[in-house]
């Protein structure tokens, strides 16, 4: 098995592992420059921050239309066609005469990564084996950390080079053309990795509508899918609190920058385990311990906010966060391709992913309102919140989730 399965993986790294990096190396060298070119044209702080988190927004619009287009094009050409529409999406970025057509083009680059997204989910779901799904889709999250921990350093040094603000604008172009490329030319991974059979499904029997979807999984997508948004919820909202509270704490920026680099980096170190683990041992070990890491790291950081090592406490609970987050990776897309049908899992994947990035948006949300009274509040809050994840995940991963699958 561990031959078939390496064999696999590397099969799948020109289609589907390459164009995930590079896509998000692009996004993320973008996602710098937003706030920098809304404010050049006339934006206020607050608007500027509006005009970025358009991009979650687009996602979060772009989710169940995407099922549509996956579920008729095949998952090829959807990515594509989302490489296409986010190339356009950037250069209405890069030629912007207006705060209204920077918006827009913000909203088309987060629909667009919606499609690509989602057609890459289905994709995995629909061919690779339940015994090593997870290490396969662990590697689609360590992608993704990889693209997000390059693209800001990416921009960095371009902007440093050429001394031209658009410049990851263009470097974002580059990378989507690279992306077409990989995935236009590279073996065509629906032929080189067929689909696996579903013997207890019929193809004329499986309605591809979203809201047939829901109906037909309305239980399992809400009873996991809502501890699953929960742990989305807690890996956005270690980007918003831990940096103000170092802040609030008497760190600056360069040592705020170094306590997240670090949780970064462990992250990073773990995903690939993470994968294995959940693999051999079950989808609990990867979804129950990292997010009662994650409460116990806000719980301890409610508690230590005005302590002599206040700190050491932010660098220990950091890691311990990172060690949470490494360990998940990938859990996320497991559990939804656990539970989606085999035959047309797009309009299902389509609900999930749309259930998931609502909790990746309104926790971070909720507990910005809460710091603005008091940071030790919020991060009981997020603790506590963490505490309802784990335990959904304890009652409901091993009602709905098999230990195996044949």
């Amino acid at each position: 098995m561990p031959n078939s399965a390496n064999a696999l993986l590397l099969r799948m790294a020109p289609s589907i592992y390459g164009p995930t990096i590079l896509f998000t190396l692009g996004q993320s060298a973008l996602l710098p420059l937003i706030p920098v070119l809304a404010v050049h044209l006339g934006a206020g702080l607050g608007l500027s921050g509006i005009i970025a988190s358009g991009l979650v927004v687009g996602q979060l619009a772009g989710n169940l239309p995407a099922s549509w287009v996956v579920s008729r094009s095949g998952e090829r050409v959807a990515m594509l066609l989302a490489a296409g529409v986010a190339c356009v999406g950037a250069l209405g970025i890069a030629f912007a005469p207006s705060l209204g057509i920077l918006a827009v083009s913000v909203f088309v680059i987060g629909f667009a990564a919606a499609t690509f997204g989602l057609a890459r989910h289905s994709f995995m779901t629909t061919r690779v084996p339940f015994s090593f799904r997870s290490r396969a889709l662990a590697l689609i999250g360590g992608s993704h950390r990889l693209g997000r921990f390059a693209g800001p350093f990416l921009a960095a040094g371009l902007v440093a080079l050429t001394g031209v603000a658009q410049s990851p604008v263009w470097a974002f172009a580059v990378c989507l053309a690279l992306t077409a490329l990989l995935v236009a030319f590279a073996p065509d991974p629906e032929r080189v990795v067929p689909a696996l059979t579903a013997d207890d499904t019929a193809a004329e029997d499986v309605r591809t509508g979203v809201i047939p979807a829901i109906r037909a999984g309305g239980a399992p997508l809400t009873r996991v899918g809502g501890p699953a948004a929960i742990l989305s919820g807690l890996r956005a909202v270690k980007d918003v609190l831990l940096p103000i509270w170092g802040v609030s704490i008497g760190l600056d920026p360069a040592q705020v920058a170094l306590v997240m680099g670090l949780s970064g980096t462990v992250d990073f170190a773990l995903f690939y385990l993470g994968g294995q683990i959940t693999d051999r041992f079950g989808r609990m070990w990867a979804a129950l311990p990292p997010t009662i890491a994650m409460a116990i790291s806000f719980f301890a950081l409610s508690l230590t906010h005005d302590v002599p090592g206040a700190v050491g406490w932010l660098i220990g609970c950091s890691v311990l966060i990172g060690i949470g987050n490494g360990l998940s990776s990938g859990i996320i897309l497991t559990l939804g391709a656990d539970l989606a049908p085999r035959a047309k899992p797009a309009p299902f994947l389509a609900a999930w992913r749309t259930l998931v990035d609502l909790g990746g948006a309104a926790v971070p949300l909720g507990v910005s309102a809460l710091a603005a009274v008091s940071l030790p509040l919020a991060a009981a809050a997020v603790g506590g919140i963490a505490v309802l994840g784990a335990a959904g995940f304890a009652r409901w991963i091993p009602r709905y989730v098999p230990r195996s699958r044949a």
